[in-house]
């Protein structure tokens, strides 16, 4: 079992940056892929960016691409989510996930280990 904790939210202006953290523990071996992803309230889970571990190939939403840069550290089993230039759509809780599995890496039902969440609030 993978035990997720995410950091780093919090309430910005339009334009601004924050940069997510999402911390592993417990039994990280077979963790192959991280993910981002967001939920705003009355709407659906939707991708962020994922980042295979062995690699660090990422994927990203389009919405996000060129504005979010997902990363890793190795070392301290952490995963990061450096967003700038947000925008009041970037509004949502987020959330990171663990995947065991090489494929599926923007689809949420394909990870097995979800974090808490971490709400982002962007205004204008």
């Amino acid at each position: 079992q993978v035990s997720l904790v995410e950091s780093g939210g919090g309430l910005v202006q339009a334009g601004d940056s924050l940069r997510l953290s999402c911390a592993a523990s417990g039994r990280t071996v077979n963790t192959v892929k991280m993910g981002w992803f967001r939920q705003a309230p009355g709407k659906e889970r939707d991708f962020v960016a994922a980042i295979m571990w062995n690699g660090g190939t990422t994927n990203y939403a389009d919405s996000v691409k060129g504005r979010f840069t997902i990363s890793r550290d190795d070392a301290k089993k952490t995963v990061y989510l450096q967003m700038d230039s947000l925008k009041p759509e970037d509004t949502a809780v987020y959330y990171c996930a663990a995947g065991r599995y090489w494929f599926g890496s923007t689809i949420g039902s394909h990870y097995e280990s979800w974090g808490q969440g971490t709400q982002v609030t962007v205004s204008s």
